[in-house]
């Protein structure tokens, strides 16, 4: 039996956000390939009257919670293999395929920034690989204002211990003597700053940026130290389960997830399966199907069963992000309002749609229902994909070099109509105006 015991007042409203991201895309088969029919990610149909293929058709207890997206991808990203992508997922940044690179804030931290001084925690970042990665191998989806990578956390004992079990005296003393060295810290900077030259004082500038955000967090910690931690029963979980028991390890970070709402320890989190870049852990998640090498799969679609093959790898995921669903669903709010999916927005997606093309990208939501989100839906926005068969097929890079045939809508729109709802006042995103009505 859980108790909790949160700063905030659960008599306003509750609103919660988490975005859950898949690398390498999902399948889609050409219309005349014999796997179409089954193993082509997308639904087949109308808004109302779609189809769910193999692929989805586990989600299809939960239609009435659900809607699919076709037609929505960012605009300065679409020409950029899907290797190198995923960092502008929840950003909308120009990130570039070389070069010179400069990311922006995440759709995460800006609601975090909205409702995070209500929770213990503003946010909960995870990825299977843990850290931040590299540019353009990210391992994290979520950027701080300053578009700087927010590192991941992997290991679901870390995670627990972080929500649940780290306080009192031995906390108050480390806050202690993190401050004090902090407080050294800035001293030496502002000596160092008067002796360096204007370019340096650039850097170190940028470097002042993080010893700030490092500030801003042990302030809001030290508000928090005398607040009772939430006490979760956690003898149903494995926390030392690492990916290569990959079922059990995805729905464990899940189930931490939905403690962390549950406890109301944090309203925003993000979980990133595995980067773009090939290889690393997330490699081995493919295990939960019997199959070896997920990001193989992509490129094997050719091969006798390849279809099936990657199909049955998206229906896993898709599985999952399932029951994590249906708990919300059948958890009442702790305010009363409805049920926790009613007041949670749950993204589950990927900058990819077939072989690394960075458009189209396959995106699912649920819950909202207390937000404004009306659900059982398919939606397709643009034109000219209406058969959702752009990039059907292929598996080489021609798809990602070619030049786009079919018209479609920045994603930021639809970020835009979740900041709204869920109580950000603006009507932008990475500089795009207005939402979508339609969701």
């Amino acid at each position: 039996m859980e108790t909790f015991a949160a700063k905030g007042d659960l008599d306003h409203k509750i609103a919660r956000f988490m975005s859950v991201y898949h690398p390498d895309g999902v399948g889609l088969p050409r219309e005349d390939d014999p796997a179409w029919k089954d193993w082509s990610w997308f639904p087949q149909g109308g808004e109302r009257d779609f189809r769910l293929s193999k692929v989805l058709d586990v989600l299809e207890p939960l239609r009435s919670e659900i809607s699919f997206y076709s037609g929505l991808s960012h605009p300065s990203v679409r020409k950029v293999i899907g290797h190198a992508n995923a960092d502008q997922y929840l950003t909308a940044a120009d990130t570039g395929s070389h070069g010179p690179y400069k990311n922006s804030v995440s759709l995460d931290q800006i609601l975090a920034a909205n409702v995070g001084e209500q929770t213990r925690h503003s946010s909960l970042v995870m990825s299977t690989n843990a850290g931040t990665g590299a540019p353009r191998a990210t391992h994290t989806s979520s950027f701080d204002h300053q578009g700087r990578p927010i590192p991941s956390l992997n290991r679901p004992k870390r995670i627990f211990d972080m929500l649940f079990v780290t306080g009192g005296k031995n906390t108050r003393d480390k806050l202690a003597r993190s401050k004090s060295s902090l407080d050294l810290l800035i001293a030496n900077v502002r000596s160092l700053n008067k002796k360096i030259s204007s370019h340096d004082r650039r850097t170190l500038e940028q470097y002042l940026d993080a010893v700030r955000d490092t500030e801003i967090k042990l302030l809001k910690a030290e508000q928090w130290i005398d607040a009772p931690l939430p006490k979760v029963d956690s003898g149903h979980l494995n926390l030392d389960v690492t990916v290569r028991d990959s079922r059990a390890y995805i729905q464990t970070i899940y189930e931490l997830t939905y403690l962390a709402f549950l406890s109301d320890s944090t309203r925003v989190a993000t979980y990133m399966m595995g980067r773009e870049n090939t290889g690393g852990p997330q490699d081995l998640l493919a295990r939960a199907v019997g199959l070896n090498n997920a990001h193989g799969l992509t490129h094997d679609v050719k091969k006798p069963n390849g279809w099936r093959n990657l199909g049955t790898y998206n229906r896993f995921q898709a599985e999952e992000f399932g029951r994590f669903v249906q708990k919300l669903k059948d958890t009442p709010e702790p305010n009363g309002n409805g049920t926790m999916l009613d007041n949670t927005f749950a993204m589950h997606g990927s900058a990819s749609s077939s072989f690394h093309l960075s458009r189209n990208y396959p995106i699912i939501s649920a819950g909202g229902k207390n937000l404004g989100f009306n659900n059982g839906r398919y939606l397709k926005f643009g034109r000219g994909n209406e058969d959702n068969q752009a990039g059907a097929g292929i598996s080489s890079d021609i798809g990602w070099r070619s030049d786009p045939e079919h018209d479609e809508i920045p994603l930021a729109h639809l970020f835009v109509t979740i900041l709204k709802r869920l109580g950000v006042e603006t009507d932008e995103f990475a500089g795009y105006q207005g939402g979508l009505d339609r969701v």
